[in-house]
């Protein structure tokens, strides 16, 4: 796995499963059809981050996702100390009028350092919320018709369609007829 995998299990340690694989609560669906469903299940899945990644870097909007993940992590953020250091990364990151990957949400003008002065968990949460929207009516819409989505779904359906999966199938279905 590369270190780009680390960092996404990082933001979602419970998504893997027994062999450190992506699982999700919904067994049945997997990969591209998992995360055609919504934009929640996309970025409940590592590898769906990471396409998704790929493609909002094409459009010059990969700040939108990465500011969502931020926030995500800057949730589970313990202690005051921890609260205040993440909530100013994530200010000087993504909000500040100077800030190097900047999202553009509401009442951006209006904001300011202050508030980094009493953090709590859900500080960023009506923005988190807006830049999830942004996405959801937007760029999610767009990457499920790019060829970065297109490729991923079109190289796993021949993945299980290739005779190696197919033998594997045929003798998983033995081992239980018998």
């Amino acid at each position: 796995a590369s270190n780009e995998d680390g960092i996404f299990f990082q933001f979602f340690p419970e998504i893997n499963d027994s062999e450190g694989h992506p699982s999700s609560s919904n067994q049945t669906l997997k990969g591209t059809s998992k995360w055609a469903t919504s934009l929640e299940n996309l970025l409940e899945d590592p590898e769906g981050v990471k396409r998704f990644r790929e493609f909002l870097k094409k459009e010059f909007s990969e700040e939108n996702v990465l500011f969502w993940l931020a926030c995500e992590e800057f949730k589970k953020t313990q202690g005051k100390k921890q609260m205040q250091e993440k909530a100013k990364e994530i200010y000087m990151t993504f909000l500040s009028s100077k800030a190097s990957s900047q999202v553009n949400v509401e009442g951006q003008s209006r904001l300011n350092e202050t508030i980094l002065e009493t953090p709590h968990p859900l500080m960023f949460q009506k923005l988190q919320d807006q830049i999830f929207n942004l996405m959801k009516y937007d760029s999610y819409s767009r990457f499920l018709k790019s060829d970065i989505f297109l490729n991923h779904k079109k190289s796993e359906e021949q993945e299980e369609n290739s005779p190696e999966a197919q033998t594997a199938a045929k003798r998983a279905s033995r081992i239980y007829n018998t």
